[in-house]
């Protein structure tokens, strides 16, 4: 294996994407982008029997080529799926439990089907008051030097204690976890409360679902941002929709997924990913990512007791690397509020999580070499994000720059362009 890549003008992330494909082989077309005698014998198809006869002739053609599709045959229960059986235990668990009645009638009004699918996908939170820049912490409140990890380990220390129902669990979360977010927990809160699961995603996302639809609270550890998507299904159709799905009866109020994303420089490209752009697109769900201690800590805990499901991506970059006085008591910092980290007048700048730390360098060096001054926001969430907060600094700059570690083609930055766009330059 020759890895070594020649970057040229090509960045890691665009070597990355253009290794991900084979060569297409040249398919010669004339017009329309179909080459098609216009004597060729024709019948009348409609969608699905086209492909149909798409697949027949593959068959035909290529006779290494199969279609997999389940056996209808009847199969034991230990040829099913962790996903499909976990669900199955979901299911039995909760319709044996509550009635099922469905009030799925919509009142429109002035709200469009899918607007009303958004709204009623999510539970109320209640407020969170703040003084300035999204937090309230008195500046007399004692404080410990803590790091990234050490701060999220605080605030799942203080969930633990406050609250008798919440359990934490994912793959080696016991013994502390590959990062050591869950250092000391299992000793002081016991092994009922913080345990070590399988290595299966789809059953710690089918556990929490189950667990936090009967009333629980969920802290469930995806070891990887990069292996959350075998659980994906159980995320966004289960987590996501059980509140829409069953008129408000019921929901995964109180879950919440902790997930370490992004890149450090060795990971490859199973352990360096930022998958936060497919869930973002989920009515019903909540995306954090904070940047700092105080926001790690203080946003956390506000997922926890949060009413709706929420996914919490920890930049594993920063881990160790950012440190700072955070508050030991305990305090929320509401969900859907960007942070204002440096004020400026020429230009908006607008990112999260790790990306942050690039950002206030770049903005730095851009007053002190060039005389521009930023103003930086880290939105802190991106689902909710903070619209207002970013609209009001363009209409004072008039320029915005944003920047993500993701993938740039339907990245997030994508989202935010294309409101700000609406907002501020064409109204």
């Amino acid at each position: 294996m020759n890895t070594r890549l020649r970057l040229s003008t090509l960045s890691p992330l665009q070597h990355i994407i253009k290794r991900s494909y084979a060569t297409t082989p040249t398919i010669t077309t004339t017009n329309n982008n179909i080459n098609i005698s216009p004597d060729a014998p024709t019948k009348k198809m409609n969608l699905f029997t086209a492909i149909n006869n798409a697949m027949d002739i593959a068959l035909e053609t290529n006779k290494n080529r199969y279609f997999l599709t389940p056996s209808s045959s009847s199969s034991s229960s230990s040829s099913l799926s962790p996903c499909f059986t976990s669900c199955s235990f979901i299911y039995l668990v909760l319709f044996r439990k509550f009635p099922l009645k469905m009030y799925t009638r919509l009142r429109l009004s002035t709200l469009s089907p899918l607007q009303h699918i958004i709204k009623r996908s999510y539970a109320t939170t209640p407020t969170i008051t703040t003084t300035n820049n999204n937090i309230n912490i008195s500046p007399d409140a004692p404080t410990k030097k803590m790091n990234l990890f050490t701060a999220i380990n605080n605030a799942m220390d203080i969930a633990l204690e406050t609250d008798p129902k919440a359990v934490i669990f994912g793959e080696d979360v016991g013994f502390g976890g590959v990062f050591r977010c869950t250092t000391g927990l299992r000793d002081k809160h016991g092994a009922n409360r913080v345990f070590n699961t399988p290595l299966c995603e789809q059953g710690i996302a089918g556990l929490a679902v189950g667990y936090t639809a009967a009333g629980g609270t969920a802290i469930a550890e995806i070891q990887f941002a990069d292996y959350i998507f075998p659980a994906f299904d159980q995320i966004v159709n289960e987590a996501a929709k059980y509140r829409y799905r069953s008129g408000n009866q019921f929901a995964c109020a109180g879950l919440t997924i902790r997930a370490p994303y992004g890149a450090v420089g060795h990971g490859a490209h199973y352990h360096s990913q930022s998958p936060e752009n497919y869930f973002v697109h989920t009515p019903g769900l909540k995306v954090v990512i904070p940047s700092t201690p105080i926001q790690a800590k203080g946003l956390l805990l506000a997922s926890i007791r949060d009413p709706n499901p929420v996914i919490f991506f920890e930049p594993k970059w920063l881990y160790r690397s950012a440190v700072e006085e955070v508050p030991i008591d305990d305090y929320m910092i509401p969900l859907g509020k960007a942070r204002i980290v440096r004020e400026g007048s020429d230009v908006t700048v607008v990112g999260s999580g790790a990306q942050m730390w690039v950002l206030e360098n770049a903005c730095h060096l851009a007053e002190q070499k060039l005389g521009i001054r930023c103003e930086l926001i880290d939105l802190c969430s991106l689902l909710p994000w903070d619209v207002e907060a970013v609209e009001a600094s363009v209409r004072k700059t008039g320029r915005l720059v944003i920047s993500h570690e993701a993938q740039k083609t339907s990245g997030f930055a994508s989202e935010i362009a294309t409101t700000i766009q609406e907002r501020c330059f064409l109204s």
